[in-house]
């Protein structure tokens, strides 16, 4: 069979660059994009231009494939810094919070929906991870306290280990094929803790080594630093999965570590990975899409998925963070946005995938049902977030305040040098040069403005839009950093802010 690779790369470009302007879009109107690469994907599907893909378990393969690069995008974007003090009750929301709303969940499509019991289970833990390109794709336009983000985003980047460990599990017993190893529900939660464990400590450990060699291994290019990143946290995933513990665990801890790591060109590999989960998201929804039928969805599907959604948002996750969040002292208008902000998004459809691709009964109707539930709650909940965040007083426009640091390692002298941009509303703005108490052995060396470079003096005030290149030793360079996004947030206060954090904390 002849390959026509122009027609393909012809169309393959089309639909990217459809998808950019959707994305865009969205971003105008408030919704995430995922939607509308979804609706894409329906597009150019059986209901549609007519393409026909119906393959499950190549689906489930491409599926985890791309959940692999937007899990390691995930580690390697976040600032270990900003979600430290969330690890906890993210963890556990991750975790317990997930089995109490598979459980909810369970009892509900059981015995009020009349759901058989497999497919009661396996609905309520397809549907109750978030999803972080969900979340964050709204909430880039919600400036909300430092903590609780940071608890949106861990948990979003934690919860789809367990979850997947489940719904493997289940979808296996659902067809009679009892797990090996695993006796009853004891045995079960056993096997998903060893198997999270195991692969998180797989994922610490080499995420270390990597690490270690990077520091270490003078690259040709400046280019090769992102990749070699990129495909070291792929590793950690093949890695996990092949030693039969959890892969998904294990990519994102390794990515995690990388990603706050002291590595050359940092930028670099964020504005990379950055590009290489767009085209996962795309590429990933677009093929959802064409998955998807929509002339197959029945109103059955519809008023069951209708039902459950609204159970899961108004009253398993309430309950899930309920029992999770107050030992970790967040107040209830912290909760009551946690509980709101649960969106889902790539995770529950691709989770939905693993049941079809088992041949489990009654798969198909559950991927139809979770494709409804996701699509109409999406539309509910991603645009009201704003709302929701104003009326519980939640916003703080401090906290989107944030400045941007771009480092290259300066060998000779051990120390790096940073490139720090000013964005709009910093608090930054009209600090003087010499009121940015870097240390002694920190300097800003040059100030860029309208495309200007000059060398500073103590008396220069910064403005909007400036670039400060700042040479730092290496082993203050955080010290910097984080002392550079403190007077962001605060500006010249920033200190006495933190301590009075400190008291109140």
């Amino acid at each position: 069979m002849e390959i026509n690779l122009d027609g393909i790369l012809l169309v393959s470009a089309v639909v990217l660059i459809a998808a950019i302007i959707a994305a865009r879009l969205g971003a105008r109107i408030g919704l995430p994009s995922l939607l509308l690469f979804l609706g894409l994907g329906m597009l150019m599907g059986d209901s549609g231009l007519g393409l026909q893909f119906s393959d499950p378990d190549l689906a489930r393969a491409l599926g985890f494939g791309a959940l692999v690069l937007i899990l390691a995008e995930g580690g390697l974007t976040t600032r270990w810094h900003d979600i430290r003090s969330s690890v906890g009750v993210a963890g556990v929301l991750a975790t317990g919070g997930i089995f109490v709303s598979v459980a909810l969940m369970t009892l509900f499509g059981h015995f009020v929906l009349g759901l058989d019991l497999w497919i009661a289970v396996l609905l309520g833990a397809v549907t109750s991870p978030t999803d972080a390109a969900a979340v964050f794709s709204v909430l880039r336009r919600v400036p909300v306290p430092h903590r609780l983000r940071g608890v949106l985003e861990a948990e979003s980047g934690l919860n789809d280990a367990p979850t997947v460990l489940l719904v493997v599990l289940a979808s296996a017993a659902a067809t009679g094929d009892q797990p090996h190893g695993a006796g009853g529900f004891a045995g079960l939660i056993g096997m998903i803790i060893f198997e999270l464990v195991a692969g998180g400590v797989i994922g610490i450990a080499l995420g270390w080594i990597g690490v270690q060699i990077l520091r270490r291994v003078a690259l040709p290019s400046s280019g090769l630093y992102p990749l070699a990143a990129l495909v070291w946290t792929v590793f950690a995933y093949a890695m996990g999965a092949t030693l039969h513990t959890s892969g998904f665990a294990a990519v994102y801890l390794c990515a995690l570590l990388l990603g706050n790591a002291q590595l050359p060109h940092r930028g670099a590999t964020r504005s990379f990975v950055e590009g290489i989960g767009w085209i996962a998201h795309i590429g990933l929804f677009i093929m959802l899409g064409l998955l998807a039928s929509p002339n197959r969805v029945t109103l059955q599907a519809v008023l069951i998925a209708l039902a459950a959604g609204a159970f899961l948002t108004f009253v398993a996750r309430p309950v899930a963070v309920l029992m999770s969040a107050p030992w970790f002292r967040f107040p209830l208008r912290q909760q009551a946005f946690l509980s709101w902000a649960g969106l889902r998004g790539a995770v529950p459809i691709v989770f939905a995938t693993i049941p079809l691709s088992e041949d489990v009964a009654g798969g198909t109707f559950l991927f139809d049902v979770v494709l409804v539930f996701v699509i109409v709650f999406t539309l509910l909940q991603a645009p009201t977030l704003p709302l929701v965040a104003r009326l519980l007083r939640l916003v703080d426009h401090e906290s989107a305040r944030d400045v941007e640091v771009e480092a290259a390692p300066l060998d000779r002298i051990s120390a790096d040098l940073l490139q720090v941009r000013i964005p709009k509303g910093s608090r930054l703005i009209g600090v003087e040069i010499s009121e940015l108490r870097l240390g002694t052995q920190t300097v800003v060396s040059l100030v860029i403005r309208d495309d200007t470079p000059f060398p500073p003096t103590g008396r220069t005030r910064i403005r909007e839009g400036d670039e400060l290149l700042i040479v730092t030793p290496t082993t203050l360079r955080q010290h910097t950093e984080d002392r550079l996004r403190s007077l962001g947030r605060s500006g010249r206060l920033a200190r006495w802010r933190e301590r009075l954090e400190e008291t109140e904390n």
